[in-house]
């Protein structure tokens, strides 16, 4: 089959780029558009990225290198190469103004482009998907009614939700889909420097150091779950009433991978350390079940060595689209403790973003 032509916004910065390479002879989708900020406008890509290539793995230069890379201001260029069939959505890796952001994203979907966005920006917005495919693929089911309530025919935004929250999310849905309630969390994470964008945190205040401080991380781990957990009541995404979410964000000298240490406590019913590790070792999802290109075969890696899992010899796991689990163990002040680990710049941004694209594909939004 044809590939469907597919765009990057904010193409020259760290998540646009992981996009660029991470598309790299998708089955499904190929980058045809390109767009970053005006002082990149106008130029070939390979002209705009001179000594801008921050990542380890490359991409298809042949195929990227020669693409004029646009104003992502400029809608109307995006429209232009819709018409002319070199164009179906966009990844949405925008790296400016919260409100810019939105408004942006929002311009592009009533052109008739829909978005699937990393960004913040409309993570808070009631009639936007927040998704991770495993856990809340239903919410997709919002996109009609957001189309119909803002007069957008073709277009609309999904977005994928904060990098660390996925560490966790996938673990206890699988323990709420098997019917345990999940009242209370503290959740103490270690994010990766690359979290945190090029050139991000000054070598000086990470090397022999930790940062126990990331602006606006502790309000999204403790929030965001809610709304992924909610449902659609009329034209909104209700918030879920729990798991109540302590959260402490730490920024740690790893390059990539963010772990959680994760204790929580469970309603009456109260599963054992094997029946946690049988739970996750079976759990699959759609996303599993469709065969998306993107997905991995097993969502959760359940590591039995005591020492397990490490980002430095588990973040790559299943395409760096796994979480691995380990240490998992009764806690003296709550039911159970473990720890989970997820790849920040893959599960956690533009590989999160492309699954999410496929499922809207699989699901026949896109095409």
């Amino acid at each position: 089959m044809s590939k469907i032509p597919v765009g990057v916004l904010g193409a020259t910065g760290m998540v646009g780029q992981s996009y660029i390479a991470l598309l790299t002879n998708h089955p499904w989708f190929e980058v045809k558009y390109l767009a970053a900020s005006p002082r990149s406008a106008g130029r070939k890509y390979r002209e705009s990225l001179v000594g801008r290539w921050h990542l380890r793995r490359g991409y298809d230069a042949a195929l990227i290198d020669e693409i004029t890379v646009e104003d992502a201001n400029d809608v109307e260029a995006a429209v232009a190469a819709e018409k002319k069939g070199g164009l179906a959505f966009v990844f949405s890796a925008l790296e400016m103004d919260k409100d810019a952001i939105q408004k942006l994203e929002e311009s592009y979907a009533a052109a008739g482009i829909p978005v699937v966005s990393n960004a913040s920006a409309n993570r808070w917005t009631l009639d936007v998907p927040m998704l991770i495919p495993e856990v809340n693929p239903g919410h997709t089911d919002i996109i009609p009614l957001q189309q119909k309530a803002r007069g957008w025919k073709k277009g609309f935004i999904v977005v994928k939700p904060n990098c660390s929250i996925q560490s966790y999310m996938i673990p206890v849905w699988a323990l709420l889909q098997a019917g345990y309630e999940v009242k209370r969390m503290i959740v103490n994470t270690m994010q990766a420097v690359s979290g945190a964008g090029y050139p991000g945190v000054p070598s000086l205040d990470l090397i022999d150091n930790i940062v126990p401080f990331i602006g606006g991380e502790e309000e999204k781990s403790e929030k965001e779950p809610l709304k992924i957990l909610g449902a659609i009541e009329g034209t909104a995404i209700k918030n879920a009433a729990g798991p109540l979410i302590s959260a402490h964000c730490n920024r740690v000298p790893v390059s990539d991978g963010h772990t959680a240490t994760v204790s929580m406590e469970f309603g009456n019913k109260k599963p054992s350390v094997e029946q946690i590790k049988e739970i996750w070792k079976k759990f699959r999802a759609l996303p599993q079940e469709l065969a998306l290109p993107f997905a991995p075969e097993q969502p959760i890696i359940v590591r039995e060595e005591a020492n397990r899992p490490q980002p430095g010899k588990d973040r790559d796991a299943d395409k760096g689209m796994a979480v691995s689990v380990g240490r998992i163990r009764s806690c003296p002040v709550f039911d159970i403790r473990f720890v989970g680990l997820s790849h920040n710049t893959i599960r956690g941004a533009a590989g999160g973003g492309i699954l999410n694209a496929e499922l809207l594909k699989a699901k026949g939004f896109l095409g």
